[in-house]
């Protein structure tokens, strides 16, 4: 899975990241899987729904005692709360409305974005496009930890703690790695999850603001569905830096599960990947794997082996290469997704 040597903190690779490789390799073998890219405007009726349901939920519980309420919240709303920061995710790649209609995934963005309590969906945009195109970067992937978290979250406890904070280390990590303008549909997300909060807040009390505001810190946390977070990239094996997750949770988290996959073709709905695996079964059956989330978070606290320092990391291309802007990265995705749909 390419060279790399190990040091006291990461694994250090000196070859690219094995996804565009093998995405060039699967499409010369099978071209039929250019018919799976595209969006799926599927995702947007659940994630309309999964909005009103968490808002219902939460003037529910509004009369309730704090202990119920945080219960409900972690078990009830942070299950929804996570899953739609995933969609969020989805919308991050437009797979709800596709490459040319980008405006109306970031709409459905904001809409999302609502029961979080907090703006989310552009500043996550605009960070994550960098995972996919420049993963294990040690500047622009800010997806992986920093040194000083290397150094505060490597004890079993320390790394307890690093999956109890994950909410504010994945908020804060990309502002003072990378930070980065900011953007003014940044403000306009800001401006409606506020008047959003508000809103609530004066129709209901402050209990249902607080459900919102809880789920979202206790769904990101040490919560079954964040096993996500370490599953993706974290090495538990040496030689792989991307593991997928084929377990019962894909069904309500747009099949995230499906991690090699969807490093490998980022512009392929969530709905599809089971069957870019169906097609190309032997680029997928012999990577390690995983089917349970708990357990991954488990063996992170657990396994001296494993810690915010197992991860592939790369040189950073920063000052040496030219790279593209988002826009143009999205508009080669849009061409790419264009022109597969002109050859079917």
């Amino acid at each position: 899975m390419g060279q790399y040597i190990t040091t006291h903190d990461f694994y250090h690779s000196y070859t690219d990241e094995p996804h565009a490789t093998r995405r060039k390799e699967m499409l010369k073998k099978y071209p039929e899987i250019k018919q799976l890219m595209g969006h799926d405007w599927y995702m947007a009726i659940q994630v309309v729904l999964t909005v009103l349901i968490q808002i219902i939920v939460s003037i529910l519980v509004r009369d309730s005692s704090w202990l119920k309420l945080t219960f409900i919240a972690y078990v009830i709303g942070g299950t929804i709360n996570h899953t739609l920061s995933l969609a969020l995710h989805e919308l991050t790649h437009n797979l709800a409305f596709g490459h040319s209609r980008p405006m109306a995934n970031r709409l459905l963005g904001f809409f999302a974005n609502l029961p979080l309590g907090v703006p989310a969906s552009i500043t996550f945009k605009k960070y994550h496009l960098d995972h996919h195109r420049f993963q294990g970067d040690e500047v622009y992937d800010t997806d992986v930890p920093t040194r000083l978290e290397v150094f505060l979250f490597s004890s079993r406890l320390g790394k307890f703690v690093f999956l109890l904070i994950m909410p504010l280390l994945y908020s804060f990590r990309p502002m003072f790695i990378l930070p980065k303008p900011i953007h003014l549909l940044e403000i306009i997300n800001l401006i409606i999850v506020l008047i959003f909060d508000v809103t609530m807040w004066y129709l209901f009390g402050g209990k249902t603001l607080a459900y919102f505001l809880l789920s979202t810190v206790l769904g990101l946390s040490l919560h079954p569905i964040s096993g996500h977070f370490i599953a993706e990239h974290y090495v538990f094996k040496e030689g792989y830096e991307t593991y997928s997750y084929y377990g019962p949770l894909n069904a309500i988290t747009y099949n995230v599960g499906y991690h090699n996959e969807h490093h490998d073709f980022p512009y392929i709905a969530g709905r599809n990947l089971p069957k870019l695996r169906k097609i190309a079964p032997e680029y997928y059956e012999n990577l390690p794997y995983y089917s349970s989330w708990t357990k991954v978070l488990y063996d992170f606290v657990m396994n001296d082996n494993v810690g915010p320092w197992a991860r592939i990391t790369r040189e950073t291309k920063k000052g040496r290469v030219p790279v593209v802007s988002q826009q143009e990265y999205e508009q080669q995705m849009k061409n790419v997704v264009k022109e597969a749909h002109k050859n079917q």
